[in-house]
């Protein structure tokens, strides 16, 4: 969990400081629906043993719990609020998930585009976030 939350600041810093709640809300919701065990984001071959999808249902908790969005609560209301207009659920099927994936990019740079020109990230930025995210949630997650 400690990783997790490391891994979210970590992102986040490498943002301009005003997009610094965004960040860490998608970090959040992202690692929540990778250790999730309903979804499809942790892409594991083969099915987790019982202490193993216990370990991971704890950890998705945990990001869903107060402590651990104290102070994101309007961003990650803004991004639910996103999330289901364009999946309608945190549906069990990769194309939800997909959906899911593309709803998170388009959140980061409906954000960025609140900034001045001068301070909005580079082309492409919330796309390569978004993957990266994943990809080391991933890791965090499955190892």
């Amino acid at each position: 969990m400690t990783q997790i939350l490391r891994a979210a600041d970590s992102w986040a810093a490498d943002a301009p400081a005003p997009l610094t709640p965004a960040v860490r809300a998608v970090c959040l919701r992202l690692a929540e629906m990778i250790a999730d065990a309903r979804h499809e984001h942790l892409l594991n071959p083969e099915p987790l043993d019982p202490d193993a999808g216990l370990a991971l249902d704890l950890i998705a908790k945990r990001l869903r719990s107060p402590a651990t969005t104290r102070g994101l609560e309007e961003e990650l209301e803004a991004l639910s609020a996103l999330e289901l207009r364009a999946t309608g659920s945190w549906a069990v099927v990769p194309s939800a998930q997909s959906e899911w994936t593309a709803t998170a990019i388009t959140y980061l740079e409906q954000r960025a585009a609140t900034l001045p020109v001068a301070e909005r990230p580079g082309d492409y930025w919330a796309d390569d976030l978004v993957a990266g995210v994943i990809a080391s949630f991933r890791a965090l997650v499955a190892g």
